[in-house]
């Protein structure tokens, strides 16, 4: 319920707003708690990425005509909120489960970070010291998503959100969920790309990127500008990892190069 509290007063265009919490009794009986949130008409990002997450014939058609312009604005979005939740909250916020069915789109494909189920909220004491404030001490995720540090017991940080996000990154531009059955034993969805990197690039993309009228050079150089900030995102080491504000400050300078070309 704190952490609740704590999220109700986040005012952010790319924070999925919560309307209300309500704690109530179920037909049977039992007793149960619910966050309302604003409704989000085009769904999750999982949705738009696979297929297999479409739930209708009609939008089937739509989720692979996600085009380039509309996933980095989609990027800038969610490294937007992540920057907001990190920096620019009373107490460091955490999300701990950033993935595409956590980044829901209203009717413009404005992006929103949701599902805060597994926030760690941080209130800073001093420059060198923080209070960890959430009642849950063990550090959880979804596998594919989840930071390796954290397999080490390593407490939540900031940092292991930019790991989500560099994955989210890759996926977006690749259309390869982490899990995918290609990468075993050491092939991961970050090694997978690092590798292509950049001459090979046009090889391992979504192939509906490929499909748009943009000229292939210019479509190729910023490809691999924003794949190389998911890599430097998802690095192994979190003291290797791009701080989330210069994410944001790249992302928006190949969006700014882009509508400069259009």
């Amino acid at each position: 319920m704190s952490e609740c509290k704590a999220l109700r007063s986040i005012r952010h265009r790319n924070v999925l707003k919560i309307l209300s919490v309500c704690s109530s009794m179920d037909f049977q009986g039992n007793e149960f708690m619910a966050l309302v949130y604003e409704f989000m008409v085009n769904g999750s990002l999982e949705k738009w990425l696979h297929k297999d997450g479409v739930q209708n014939e009609g939008q089937e058609e739509e989720s692979s005509n996600l085009k380039f312009i509309h996933r980095l604005n989609i990027a800038i979005d969610v490294a937007s909120a992540i920057e907001y939740l990190h920096c620019h909250c009373d107490s460091t916020i955490i999300h701990g489960d950033l993935k595409p069915s956590n980044v829901l789109l209203d009717d413009e494909m404005t992006a929103h970070v949701g599902d805060f189920g597994l926030a760690k909220i941080i209130s800073t004491i001093s420059s060198e010291e923080v209070q960890y404030q959430s009642n849950s001490t063990a550090v959880r995720g979804t596998i594919g998503y989840v930071a390796p540090e954290y397999a080490t017991g390593n407490r939540a940080s900031p940092l292991a959100d930019v790991y989500s996000y560099g994955i989210l990154l890759l996926e977006m531009l690749t259309g390869k969920k982490p899990t995918d059955n290609v990468f075993t034993d050491d092939l991961s969805l970050h090694s997978f790309v690092q590798s292509a990197l950049p001459d090979q690039v046009m090889e391992i993309v979504d192939p509906h990127i490929l499909s748009e009228d943009e000229p292939i050079s210019w479509l190729k150089d910023n490809l691999v500008s924003v794949l190389r900030i998911g890599i430097a995102c998802s690095m192994e080491s979190p003291r290797d990892r791009m701080q989330i504000q210069y994410v944001v400050n790249e992302l928006c300078k190949i969006k700014n190069a882009y509508e400069k070309l259009g």
